[in-house]
Parts: C-alpha cells; structure tokens; sequence
C-alpha cells in the first residue's frame, strides 16, 4: 500500500507523513503510538508525478507546483522517510 499525500507544505506534509509511518507524533489523535509502517510520497515527487499521465498533470498540478514549494516539501517527505540527502 502507497500512501500519497498532497500536503499545501512542508511541514504539513512532513506531520502526516510521520502520522502513517510512525503513529501520530502528537499523541492527540487515534494513531497516537500506532506506527503503521505505511509507504508514503508526495503527489508532487517526481516519481509519482512520472506516472500521471501529461493531460492530467496539467490541469490538476500544474498550479500547484507553481504555487508550492516543491523542493521543501520533497525534502521534508525524504527526512520522514530517512532518505534526506
């Protein structure tokens, strides 16, 4: 199972991301200490978006990746992940 996440930021994508991984780091919501171990990415990786096809990642992404910082937010999914470079 692949979770993708379309998070506005970094730092929202980055809580989710550890939400379905490692259990809600907060300790105030249903998944408080319950790590799924969930594979996870953001719709705006290049991995992901490589699969979409061209017409669809044009209307539907288009201005997000505009309007996003997209670096951040890949840099956040890969700290989460422990792939941060």
């Amino acid at each position: 199972m692949l979770v993708v996440l379309g998070c506005p930021t970094a730092d929202s994508a980055e809580l989710y991301a550890e939400t379905v991984i490692n259990g809600d780091p907060a300790w105030a919501g249903p998944l408080a200490g319950v790590a799924m171990g969930l594979n996870v990415c953001h719709i705006l990786e290049p991995e992901i978006k490589s699969q979409i096809a061209p017409e669809a990642q044009k209307k539907h992404l288009a201005v997000s990746e505009i309007a996003l910082d997209t670096d951040k937010i890949i840099e956040a999914m890969n700290k989460v992940r422990g792939t941060a470079k």
